[in-house]
């Protein structure tokens, strides 16, 4: 298992929005540092994050994990 394909994910849908990572930081109440952590895979993304993410692109948890290409 690819247990890092889920940062690809969090950029992708990011991009395909068109959102910046000070936005997606904005929606998450987070600063745009500790969402880029998240995003380069410095830090761990944590449960409530992977909650807000689906939520902001409408897609499941398994899909933003990269458990499922279904979004």
């Amino acid at each position: 298992m690819d247990n890092r394909k889920y940062l690809r994910r969090m950029k992708e849908l990011r991009e395909d929005h068109d959102y910046g990572q000070k936005q997606v930081a904005a929606v998450l109440q987070i600063d745009q540092r500790v969402y880029s952590r998240y995003e380069t895979g410095r830090n761990v993304l944590p449960v409530a994050m992977v909650y807000g993410l689906c939520e902001l692109y409408g897609v499941s948890s398994d899909y933003l994990l990269g458990i499922s290409d279904k979004k």
